[in-house]
């Protein structure tokens, strides 16, 4: 694909991510991840902060792992909060696997902090992804987490 068939699908695909339906938007989420054109991660934060539909945010969230822009760490981290402030029945255990899945392709240690609060209170499945990506981060993760984390 050449630089300017590119430019114009990644301008679609912006376009849509902002315009569309929900079946939309989430594709054209899911094509921008595909695109890994890190200029997409400030539109993506943007697109987060103000999407309501959890199709839309979790393909945000896939996007932004495929991307693996830093700048993206913090707000993923914002949504993982807000899971984690829900009771443990209310939790959409999807979100929380993609969440970790993005920022350990991400593998900013900003998000250490926050993976060590969730390994606190998932089981299972989550807790084996969360400690793969804590070690994916920072193999040293255990000795280095401290303050809030009861690692």
């Amino acid at each position: 694909m050449n630089s300017n068939s590119r430019d114009m699908e990644y301008n679609l695909a912006m376009k849509n991510l902002f315009n569309g339906e929900i079946l939309v938007r989430a594709s054209a989420a899911r094509q921008i991840g595909h695109l890994k054109d890190s200029r997409a991660s400030n539109l993506l934060i943007k697109a987060l902060k103000s999407e309501e539909d959890s199709i839309v945010i979790n393909r945000i969230i896939e996007a932004m792992g495929e991307i693996k822009d830093a700048k993206a760490t913090m707000a993923i981290v914002e949504i993982l909060k807000k899971e984690l402030d829900k009771q443990d029945i209310e939790q959409d255990k999807s979100l929380l696997f993609l969440i970790v899945e993005s920022l350990m392709k991400i593998g900013d240690k900003r998000a250490l902090e926050h993976l060590g609060l969730l390994l606190e209170f998932c089981e299972g499945d989550i807790k084996k992804l969360t400690e793969e990506a804590l070690e994916c981060i920072d193999p040293n993760w255990k000795k280095n987490l401290t303050g809030n984390s009861k690692i």
